[in-house]
This record gives C-alpha cells, sequence and structure tokens, in this order.
C-alpha cells in the first residue's frame, strides 16, 4: 500500500467495520509502528448515525494522549475535519480475547484470572481520569503475550466532567449492564459488570446470557440469574463462581464499591492456584506494590517493574549471591527470609519486601560481592539484571533510581547507628 495520511504511511489492512477500516501503518518522523483508523466519510453524512458516530469519534480522539497505562492501548494522534478523520493508536500486535471465548479454545483459568486483574488496575486508572469505557468485550481487549493485554477502543467512552447526559444505546447488547439497558446513571460498576461478562466467557465458553432477539436478551439482563460458572465448568473453584457473580450482580451497588477490591480477590485466586510454581503477574505486582520505598511510584512504572524482573521459587539453604563473585543484577525479596555473611560471619537477615545487591547494580559489576546471601527459608524472588532495568522508560528508571538512593541511605544510616552503639 502506498496510501500516507500526514507523516503515517498504510502498510496493510487490519481490520474493516462499518464506521471504518483500521490500517498498520508507520510513522515517518519517528520509523514507529502504530494503528491508524481512518473514519469512512459516507459515516458522518449518514443522516440516521452520523451525529451520534462522530460524537464517538471526536471523544476517542480528544484522549490523544491522556490514557497513559501499560494495559491500555494508548491514543497518540487525531485529525478531525468536517467531514473525515483518523486516530492514530498504539499498534499492538497478537490476537483479541475473542480468540479465546469459546469452549473449544479456552485459556487455563490462571491465564483468565491474570487478565481479569490487569483490566482491573486499567479501568481503575480510567476511571480514576473521569472515564467509564462502557464497550468492555473480548473484541475490545488484545492479547500482547500470555496473559498481558491492552484494552483498546475507547470511542464509546463516557467522560464523567464532559457528558452532560448518558446515551443508553451504546455498546455490545450482550455485554451491557442493567443500568445501561434500562437507562440509568454509569458509574465504574457497568464497566465492572461488563468484565464479569467477560470473564464469565473466558472461563466457560459461553456468556452468562443468551436468547432469540434483543428484547429478550435485555429481559434476561435485567431479571434473570446467571448460571455459577464452575456449573458449565466444574474444574472452576467455588470462590471463582463468587467473585464473577458478584461482578455480575443487578444493583450496580451490589457489586464491588471498588476496582481495587476487586483486584485483591483475583490476586489471591491467582496466589492459591495450583498453577502457580511460577509467580503471576498479579502475585508480582502486589508485592512490590506493598513496598514502602516504591510508594512514589506511579502504578504504570510497578508495572514496569514487573516486567523487568525474573521471579523464582528457591527451596532453604539456596545460595543466591556467592561473597567475591562479579555481578551486575540486583534483587527483590518477595516472600522468606535470607541471611547475609561474610567469611562465615552473619552480617544481618533480610526479609520480605526488602532488595539488596543494589552496589553490584549501581557499580556496573566493576566491585565483586561484598557478601554471600543464602535463603533461610523457601523465597521467592525477583532479578532485575542490568540490561532490563536500563531499557526501561525514562521517567520510570529514574523515580527507580531515586528511590534506590534514599533506600540504601537510610540503610547507611541505620549501619552507622549500630557501629556508634557498638564503639560506645
Amino acid at each position: 500500500m502506498n496510501t500516507q495520511f500526514g507523516k503515517y504511511e498504510m502498510k496493510r489492512l487490519l481490520g474493516k467495520g462499518s464506521s471504518g477500516t483500521v490500517y498498520h501503518a508507520v510513522d515517518t518522523f519517528s520509523g514507529d509502528e502504530v494503528a491508524v483508523k481512518i473514519i469512512d466519510p459516507a459515516v458522518f453524512r449518514d443522516p440516521e448515525f452520523g451525529t451520534v458516530l462522530r460524537k464517538q469519534f471526536l471523544k476517542e480522539a480528544s484522549l490523544a494522549g491522556k490514557l497513559i497505562h501499560p494495559h491500555i492501548a494508548s491514543i497518540l494522534d487525531a485529525v478531525v475535519t468536517d467531514d473525515a478523520g483518523y486516530i492514530v493508536m498504539e499498534y499492538v500486535p497478537g490476537v483479541s480475547l475473542s480468540k479465546y471465548a469459546g469452549v473449544d479454545n479456552l485459556l487455563l483459568a490462571e491465564d483468565a484470572v491474570q487478565i481479569g486483574f490487569k483490566c482491573c488496575g486499567a479501568l481503575d486508572y480510567a476511571f480514576r481520569q473521569g472515564i467509564i469505557h462502557r464497550d468492555i468485550k473480548p473484541a475490545n481487549i488484545m492479547i500482547v503475550e500470555g496473559s498481558d493485554v491492552k484494552i483498546t477502543d475507547f470511542g464509546a467512552a463516557f467522560l464523567q466532567n464532559r457528558d452532560a447526559t448518558q446515551s443508553v444505546n451504546i455498546g455490545s447488547p450482550a455485554y451491557m449492564s442493567p443500568e445501561q439497558v434500562s437507562g440509568k446513571p454509569l458509574t465504574h460498576a457497568t464497566d465492572m459488570y461488563c468484565l464479569g461478562v467477560v470473564l464469565y466467557e473466558l472461563l466457560t465458553g459461553k456468556r452468562p446470557f443468551y436468547a432469540d432477539n434483543i428484547t429478550q436478551l435485555m429481559q434476561k439482563i435485567l431479571h434473570e440469574d446467571p448460571l455459577p460458572p464452575s456449573r458449565l465448568n466444574p474444574s472452576l473453584p467455588g470462590d471463582l463462581d463468587r467473585i464473577v457473580l458478584t461482578m455480575l450482580m443487578k444493583k450496580p451497588e451490589e457489586r464491588y464499591s471498588n476496582w481495587a477490591d476487586l483486584a485483591l480477590e483475583l490476586a489471591e485466586i491467582g496466589r492459591l492456584s495450583g498453577h502457580q510454581r511460577s509467580i503471576p503477574d498479579s502475585e508480582r505486582y502486589a508485592a512490590l506494590k506493598r513496598v514502602g520505598m516504591l510508594s512514589t511510584l506511579h502504578e504504570a512504572e510497578i508495572w514496569e517493574l514487573v516486567h523487568a524482573s525474573r521471579w523464582t521459587r528457591l527451596h532453604a539453604r539456596t545460595e543466591i549471591l556467592r561473597e567475591n563473585d562479579p555481578g551486575r543484577s540486583m534483587f527483590f525479596l518477595a516472600q522468606g527470609d535470607v541471611k547475609v555473611t561474610q567469611t562465615g560471619r552473619l552480617l544481618n537477615v533480610i526479609g520480605a519486601g526488602e532488595f539488596f545487591g543494589e552496589m553490584g547494580y549501581i557499580c556496573g559489576g566493576d566491585l565483586p560481592r561484598q557478601a554471600t546471601v543464602e535463603s533461610m527459608t523457601e523465597v521467592i524472588l525477583a532479578e532485575f539484571e542490568d540490561t532490563a532495568l536500563d531499557e526501561m522508560s525514562k521517567p520510570c528508571h529514574s523515580s527507580f533510581m531515586r528511590a534506590l538512593v534514599r533506600n540504601l541511605v537510610d540503610r547507611l544510616a541505620l549501619a552507622d547507628v549500630r557501629i556508634s552503639s557498638q564503639t560506645i
């Protein structure tokens, strides 16, 4: 293809819908891969739907540069004229969750839970920016790799600080919440219900409600209770039934009061799963989020740390670092205890929530390890290699290094106090 819109050169077709076409493109200035959604000019001229679709398009365009989150596909640029327009989005290679919404191609339940956890964080972030998505469905959630996802298509979003009225006929019928169907005010609980439908489908291969026509479907959404997911998939744990059915409660106030409460329950399910001798992303995120020295980092920066680290479980009495060996990595202890020794003498015991080995990274491996570190119990350990840390975004790397330096200063001050007390 040789088509070019502004500085964007179209490379290949990604998809075509009723209102426009999405292309894989290249930003000729930066060389970055992007996705460009081009609106069919005839859409804006449609006497019945043109006004509504134009409003949705302008709304999505208004979000350019405003939603920066690791699990939201960023809107990078937008151009709108009287009869045409295009939106430039982050290019997300991969497939949507629609591929895994059928009985014959289900994801592992553990992966579905991790996807739900990440969507919670993304939708909570959007809600705190005053945005309700209103059209959460498998087709609008892209799988990047494994259980990593990106939420797309904020064209139907309700902007709380801007919209004077809420249009009921926004969203996909099978995933609409009861309050959308009945035209009641929308809150974060609307997206929570829609995500509940998505999780139900990922876990069972079926939606909570099916009907022969939209009228019957709306009546079921308003008045019928869904079967527990484990009735359709007996391998699912009962606690997962409780979580999903709470998300699908008819009244918004009967669902989780906030995204954090839901995310915590999903994280606990992920942690207890027998699938995890590897550590789920939700547990990694929660462990780093609890660390005091990282309290100044934003959610997106915590996720960068999650992806920049390699996590393992180790048995007791496993040597992690050896005195005088070279090394550029640093480590984070998420669970358990380790002992620090030098020439066989105990120097310290480090507990969960602490970093160690920082000097190896800071000095670039020029200095040998000053002590031996060995696990005293079974531990969960994250290793941060120097190359992975250096590849993080500049804002995240800067925030992390400031936190690391503050932590080292506090540790040196404590060491001075100990030395002083021993001298006295």
